[in-house]
């Protein structure tokens, strides 16, 4: 496959041929062994909710991340009004299933919402996701008006200097981002880092006062306390949106961080690239927001029989 080709799918043909190795290039990552919890976990062979419990132990349990009591906010990728198998949204199973360990932990609240870029609630209601989340006793917040947001100074941004984020994220106690691994004719995939324009007002800044250093510049002042990265099934090619089922693959990945640029390089290994071709993790990496260097973390993977 020729370079412009790669680029252009977003995958490289070992992985659609299914002769990808297990954890893509993070197979050649081994890190550093962990003292008590690791750094960041990969999963790969389960459900989605059977990966988080895995991952979410591995790094510490989820009482690490909620306490009783706490308000905590998911932010899933909700934004096409899409089925599931299209891999344009969060797997919903995963977003309910991690709604109820939250609550099981303690969780007074456990909200959910992104600010979608198909009609809202046509989104919320055929990703799946609002149905998961409401049988797991959770809240769907719209996220549609421009009432919803507060505008926030970036102190440390380089491009982006200020930004409207909904209101949700700034008076919750607990934010875990839930982005789904997929390609993205933008920033070339679509990642936790890139999630998090789900939580802003006006997105057309981004895209025209250099996209991925925005979206860097976002990471100095919004930082999730959780990345969760959902690769149950992951969209290759024609993202963010898809076109079709004949563009998804049934990775049966997941990875999880609190670092956020740990996250996303471990997920772009497993998209067949390195971190370093992607823009914004290499500004983040350089702004020191997190660690793209993988060798330097204690890593656990696992694979589910």
């Amino acid at each position: 496959m020729k370079r412009r080709d790669f680029i252009r799918t977003g995958v490289g043909v070992g992985m659609l041929s299914g002769a990808f190795p297990l954890f893509g290039g993070l197979d050649q990552v081994y890190g550093q062994p962990a003292i008590e919890n690791y750094d960041l976990a990969a999963v790969r062979g389960g459900t989605g909710p059977e990966m988080f419990d895995r991952a979410i132990e591995a790094i510490g349990g989820i009482s690490n991340y909620v306490k009783s009591g706490q308000k905590v906010v998911i932010k899933p990728n909700i934004g096409w009004d899409a089925p599931p198998e299209r891999a344009a949204n969060t797997n919903p199973e995963l977003v309910g299933h991690m709604v109820k360990r939250c609550m099981d932990a303690g969780a007074s609240e456990v909200y959910v919402f992104d600010h979608t870029c198909n009609k809202w609630d046509r989104c919320y209601r055929n990703s799946g996701v609002e149905e998961e989340v409401k049988k797991a006793g959770g809240k769907m917040v719209p996220g549609n008006t421009e009432s919803m947001y507060r505008e926030v100074e970036i102190p440390n941004g380089i491009k982006l200097k200020s930004a409207k984020v909904h209101k949700q994220i700034l008076e919750s106690d607990v934010f875990i981002n839930v982005p789904i691994l997929k390609h993205h004719s933008s920033t070339r995939i679509s990642l936790a880092m890139k999630n998090l324009m789900g939580v802003v007002w006006d997105r057309k800044f981004y895209h025209s006062n250099d996209l991925h250093q925005c979206i860097a510049d976002f990471c100095t002042f919004i930082k999730p306390d959780l990345n969760i990265i959902d690769g149950y099934n992951m969209l290759t090619k024609n993202g963010p949106r898809g076109v079709s089922v004949a563009d998804v693959t049934n990775l049966k990945a997941l990875i999880a961080s609190s670092d956020i640029v740990a996250a996303d390089a471990a997920a772009t290994k497993m998209f067949g690239l390195q971190p370093s071709e992607i823009g914004h993790i290499e500004i983040a990496h350089n702004m020191k927001l997190g660690n793209m260097n993988l060798e330097e973390l204690s890593i656990s993977k696992q694979k589910i029989a």
